[in-house]
């Protein structure tokens, strides 16, 4: 009883070194690492200190682990030795077995876990720099253990680089808004902004492009007035000029650009020299990224580009604000028609256009159809049904009925669309 008694602060004091490498492991782990990375801008050292920890997360949780295993070992060998003397025979290693097993479980793991859940951003900046020691001490033992690790998983076909990174950084993000979104803390609009920031790099300018049989041209070989007309009834302050056919586009014209011309001109419109003011135009290719080429756009000041195929054919035009309302929706001002292409019906369904956007359509209603296959609505419905469908069809499709009021040649140019039901099968 008195070996008990002797090695029992022993015993204890292994155990709290335990649960502290529990904690820390649990509070690493869940750490705010937008937290941690502000607080390291203000200049908290111990922020820096989890973030260079975080960097190599591996290494950081092999280091805890070990220790926290050492400990544990360590302090049920010594329990054991001494219940050992204590009840001579099987009954000894059973009942120490019993003993460390119920201290290990609530007071080395359960416990400190449970607490570092709870405040994992100040338990890991407290435990910042012991845990930095451990690594710092462990790292070579650690290191041979990946190297093993990673030969076993290689007999059986996995291969893991050194330098893997086990969660995509946009991923995480967007993961992590959608959940929110799920819990009620992030509204709807703040979702599709968020997740349109991180799609940017994914889309192409093909897919929010204004295609050409939409774009308001002009011929280029008009009088000044004719142009002037035809720039009033279109409704832009960019249009650009053909010459011979539409899809020769020969420059763009400002509309600031023709105002200070006339201005100069007395008020003269047929005195104004169109050649002098109109802008030379800017070909991008439809492959380009919406990241790239929002880039481009801050970076050359220019907030219209026209959009060409790999054989030099114009596809359509896009525009900064286009791409800005990837982000943040649609962008009216007074000329503009409020969701142009899609009106409520009095049955609790929508009438839409084929040509409207399908992230258009999701933003409006809040709902999920898929965008991967296909940029308008029509689109998603012709590559679902694998055919152009005849007025009249209907289908459905992702939850939803979708029905075809009115088609022009091969273009699906009205459709209706019900709601969400969950009752309705793919």
């Amino acid at each position: 009883m008195a070996a008990l008694m002797a090695l029992a602060p022993i015993v204890f004091g292994l155990l709290a070194a335990s649960a502290l490498f529990s904690a820390a492991e649990t509070a690493m782990t869940g750490a705010s690492r937008a937290r941690m990375h502000q607080l390291e801008r203000d200049g908290d050292r111990a922020a820096h200190r989890v973030n260079r920890l975080l960097g190599d997360r591996e290494m950081m949780i092999g280091a805890v682990l070990l220790g926290n295993n050492i400990f544990n070992i360590l302090a049920t060998e010594l329990a054991s030795s001494v219940f050992a003397k204590v009840i001579p025979g099987a009954w000894g290693v059973a009942a120490a077995t019993a003993v460390m097993t119920v201290l290990i479980l609530v007071f080395a793991e359960i416990l400190p876990k449970t607490l570092a859940i709870l405040r994992s951003d100040d338990i890991a900046r407290l435990l910042a720099f012991p845990t930095y020691l451990v690594v710092r001490l462990f790292g070579p033992i650690i290191f041979g253990v990946q190297y093993v690790i990673r030969g076993t998983l290689k007999l059986f076909g996995v291969h893991l680089g050194m330098e893997m990174d086990v969660l995509a950084a946009h991923e995480e993000i967007r993961g992590a808004v959608e959940y929110h979104h799920a819990e009620g803390l992030v509204e709807s609009h703040d979702r599709w902004m968020l997740g349109g920031v991180l799609d940017l790099a994914e889309m192409d300018v093909g897919e929010v492009m204004v295609h050409r049989n939409a774009i308001a041209t002009i011929d280029a070989d008009q009088t000044p007035a004719q142009i002037v007309d035809d720039i009033l009834q279109s409704g832009h302050s960019r249009v650009p000029l053909y010459r011979d056919e539409p899809e020769n586009i020969v420059g763009v014209l400002h509309n600031k650009d023709l105002l200070a011309a006339i201005a100069e001109a007395g008020g003269r419109i047929e005195a104004v020299d169109m050649a002098a003011i109109i802008r030379e135009p800017w070909f991008i290719p439809e492959t380009t990224s919406l990241k790239d080429q929002l880039a481009a756009f801050l970076k050359r000041r220019i907030h219209f580009a026209l959009v060409v195929d790999e054989y030099g054919a114009l596809q359509g035009l896009v525009t900064l604000e286009d791409i800005l309302e990837e982000i943040v929706g649609e962008i009216e001002d007074e000329h503009d028609v409020a969701m142009a292409g899609l009106r409520p019906a009095d049955d609790g369904s929508v009438l839409v256009d084929g040509s409207l956007t399908i992230r258009d359509l999701n933003r409006a209603m809040n709902w999920d159809l898929p965008d991967d296959e296909a940029v308008t609505v029509a689109g998603l419905l012709i590559h679902e049904a694998r055919r152009i469908p005849e007025s009249g069809q209907s289908f459905h499709f992702h939850h939803h009925r979708i029905s075809v009021l009115e088609r022009k040649a091969n273009r699906i140019t009205r459709l209706q669309i019900w709601p969400r039901d969950e009752r309705q099968d793919d």
